[in-house]
């Protein structure tokens, strides 16, 4: 879905500090939002996590960098990372070129998928948080 100027897959889940989470399989991949690399600017430093690290849903486990943005990374879900994106080390600019793809930050073995993805938002609850988030976002920059 589009919302403004940014993009917003429909099959992915969203949560309040801009990241999103695609279930695939047993594990969960994350990254963040069109709406939080456009903000941000060009990309220069994401710290990768590494493999067997715990994360909590809603906490932050890590950060993103650009050249007048320093940002945390927050986990959708619960669970243990399985693999962080080591391409971002050398290529951290993947985030922006292509946030929902090659641009993934993590992918999780989730802890407690079933009652986690109902503090996510999808669809419409999603596009009414986020254009009110927008506009906000809008608001405070003028």
């Amino acid at each position: 879905m589009k919302v403004k100027d940014y993009e917003f897959p429909d099959e992915l889940y969203y949560d309040q500090n801009h990241f999103w989470a695609r279930v695939e399989g047993d594990v969960v991949v994350m990254g963040t939002t069109d709406l939080t690399q456009k903000l941000a600017g060009e990309i220069t430093y994401v710290d990768v996590p590494e493999e067997g690290d715990e994360v909590t849903q809603g906490k932050p486990f890590g950060s993103i960098e650009s050249g007048k943005w320093v940002g945390r990374v927050y986990a959708p879900v619960s669970g243990e990372i399985v693999e962080g994106n080591e391409d971002l080390e050398d290529e951290p600019e993947l985030i922006n070129q292509d946030c929902y793809g090659k641009g993934w930050i993590a992918k999780i073995a989730p802890s407690n998928l079933e009652a986690e993805l109902k503090n996510l938002m999808q669809g419409e609850a999603y596009k009414e948080w986020v254009l009110k988030e927008i506009e906000r976002i809008e608001a405070e920059s003028k």
